[in-house]
């Protein structure tokens, strides 16, 4: 692949890689592939620490994910290293911890690229995708609505760019 057809590439990134992340992996996978860019833009996931590593995401966002008709499928948990921040073109933080801990993994040249995923979306400058796992089902959902909203700008956004 020449370096004018390289992929467009994003990873998503909260704490332990099973939540948050594989969530809008899964989600912006399946945009993308809809929208017949899969051979332009590629995702991942992964997570600030080492928790859950090869594991697969949580099966509560397995079951929100498939009832919205997206797969997460094939996603094992990993951790963020130090070569994604050469590989990706995007590095996105589901909240300002994981941000935080971003900026202190990545070389200064490599900041630029990091950033809170849901700055795409347009919502307040600092919000955040929460975290469910500790809590219930509603907690996927809301993933869910901020991912699905978030995934659809940055897809357009990317779109301007190909």
């Amino acid at each position: 692949m020449s370096q004018a057809q390289k992929k467009t590439s994003v990873l998503f990134v909260c704490m332990g890689n099973v939540c948050r992340s594989p969530t809008a992996e899964g989600v912006f996978r399946k945009l993308v592939s809809d929208a017949g860019l899969a051979d332009l833009i590629q995702a991942d996931s992964a997570g600030t620490h080492a928790y859950h590593i090869g594991e697969p995401p949580d099966r509560r966002a397995i079951a929100a994910a498939s009832r919205r008709g997206f797969s997460l499928e094939g996603i094992a948990a990993r951790r963020v290293n130090t070569t994604d921040f050469e590989t990706f073109d995007y590095i996105l933080a589901m909240d300002q911890d994981n941000l935080r801990a971003l900026h202190e993994s990545a070389d200064d040249e490599f900041h630029g690229k990091v950033r809170l995923f849901l700055e795409y979306a347009g919502s307040s400058p600092g919000n955040e995708v929460p975290d469910p796992y500790y809590g219930g089902a509603a907690g996927f959902e809301r993933v869910l609505d901020l991912v699905e909203d978030a995934s659809r700008a940055l897809l357009e956004s990317l779109r301007k760019d190909l």
